[in-house]
């Protein structure tokens, strides 16, 4: 039995500390392998069954959360006020991003299914290549072009799902004396560091202003999926604890429907985010990329199973936006309960 996932502004928050948001973003070239690019703000969320009467019945049979993305949009996740370690896992329509294995009820070590908070400060893709990643993009379901129509050659869940599993008991209790013990160091010495404390974040993250309508036709719902676009300098770190240490149960799950924006505005009545920013706009802005790089911790071998997914170029057609570099000026090095229930359904 697992515990209640809630909504605190634009952040999903697990049972057991783990926090998301899902941050908009621009979308990388399909060639070549880039920067992180920045935030450009957080998608709004709201519980499915706040529409009873909008929302599709197999969306409702699965309880989680909406999300309105535009076609070909990309995001990340950001794991920013993770409050005590967590093991996530992190699916893409029931595809782990991580191992590229199917979904689990279970941890795995071999591969790794799953990623260490707050270690993992992002994921912006799937685990492709050796320290890169291939960014999120938002496809429709129907044209293969899913990471899951790729792996299992079907398209049936589309979305995201999460799952968090704490720390055992005696394990966390030692972990929050040795938080307790720097901390009390950290205040002699002035100097915050340590394990957990927060990692610096693109700009301009921000919840959204809801303002829900009720009473739309039902209708059966357009699902999108994540397919994959260009790739990024980005580790995702092997877990330096043993499997031991964690419980075998989950503590909370969670499924994100993604909404296309006539979708978003049918079923909630909201107007929703407005399409993504022009890149060349964006870069002549001077606004920052960033380029993260942790020399003490292992990045995890990708598995074939995803890189051999192909970019979603390959399957709706060449992007014909100009890239815009970044100049080297913009590039910046990085360093090492309350709110809304979501209901849980079957999936």
């Amino acid at each position: 039995m697992t515990g209640t996932v809630r909504i605190d502004g634009d952040t999903l928050r697990l049972p057991g500390g783990a926090a998301v948001r899902f941050m908009r973003t621009l979308r990388l070239p399909e060639t070549g392998t880039h920067a992180l690019p920045p935030a450009l703000g957080a998608f709004p969320l709201r519980p499915v069954t706040d529409f009873p009467d909008t929302a599709p019945p197999e969306w409702l049979s699965r309880g989680g959360v909406l999300l309105p993305v535009h076609l070909r949009e990309a995001m990340w996740l950001s794991f920013h006020g993770t409050a005590e370690p967590a093991a996530l896992q992190i699916g893409v329509g029931k595809v782990c991003a991580v191992s590229g294995e199917p979904w689990s009820d279970r941890l795995s070590r071999t591969p790794q299914n799953y990623v260490v908070l707050p270690r993992q400060p992002w994921l912006d893709g799937i685990n492709s290549g050796k320290g890169t990643v291939r960014q999120f993009v938002a496809v429709p379901l129907g044209l293969g072009a899913t990471v899951e129509g790729q792996v299992t050659g079907e398209e049936v869940w589309g979305g995201l799902q999460l799952r968090s599993f704490a720390l055992r008991e005696e394990e966390l209790a030692a972990w929050r004396e040795e938080q307790r013990r720097r901390a009390s160091v950290e205040r002699r010495t002035a100097a915050p560091t340590g394990y957990g404390a927060a990692m610096p974040m693109a700009p301009g993250a921000g919840p959204v202003a809801a303002s829900a309508s009720r009473g739309a036709p039902r209708a059966r719902g357009a699902a999108m999926g994540l397919g994959v676009g260009g790739s990024m300098r980005q580790e995702v770190y092997r877990d330096e604890r043993p499997s031991s240490h964690w419980e075998r149960q989950p503590s909370g799950r969670v499924f994100v429907h993604l909404v296309t924006p006539p979708e978003w505005r049918r079923i909630t009545g909201e107007a929703p985010p407005p399409s993504p920013v022009d890149r060349a706009m964006y870069t002549r802005a001077g606004l920052p990329w960033f380029d993260y790089y942790d020399d003490e911790a292992e990045d995890l071998t990708p598995t074939d199973r995803l890189t051999a997914v192909r970019p979603v170029g390959e399957w709706l057609g060449d992007d014909h936006e100009p890239w815009q570099e970044p100049a080297p000026g913009q590039i910046k090095p990085l360093g090492d309960a309350a709110g809304e229930p979501v209901r849980d359904g079957d999936w």
